[in-house]
């Protein structure tokens, strides 16, 4: 396996993560030890502590990058590239992917905060693109 598909699994495996050590974590202690009923949590309505409200938004954050650098990662699979630079940008995607999410979960979200989750995101895009033009260069 190569180290960007290496980094898509340390993606996929940081989104399940991520869910269970917050939303999953948040419900089963009130489904268990609070007798909550296990249908009381609904996806229309905002409820929780905010730490779990950042933990549900995290997670999202994570699934919907999650396919964009799934499918860059596929392309370059598919062509074959094996350049040290997509190696080293996959490797910063997942960095700077676990960064935004610890950001994001572990303190509120004030202005410094969220300039700070906001750079590590820029860095994942700036990383993607990257990886796109190095695909779209090699592929021609």
């Amino acid at each position: 396996m190569t180290i960007p598909m290496w980094m898509l699994l340390g993606f996929a495996t940081w989104t399940l993560l991520l869910l269970m050590a917050t939303v999953g974590v948040y419900r089963w202690v009130r489904i268990l030890f609070s007798n909550v009923p296990i249908a009381s949590f609904r996806c229309d309505q905002l409820e929780g502590e905010d730490w779990y409200r950042r933990g549900i938004r995290a997670h999202a954050n994570c699934v919907e990058n999650l396919p964009v650098f799934g499918a860059i990662v596929l392309v370059i699979s598919t062509l074959g590239i094996d350049d040290p630079a997509v190696s080293y940008l996959s490797v910063i995607v997942l960095i700077a992917r676990v960064c935004q999410s610890l950001v994001h979960v572990s303190h509120v979200q004030t202005n410094t905060f969220v300039a700070v989750r906001f750079a590590f995101f820029f860095v994942q895009l700036a990383c993607f693109l990257a990886l796109i033009v190095i695909a779209a260069c090699y592929g021609v």
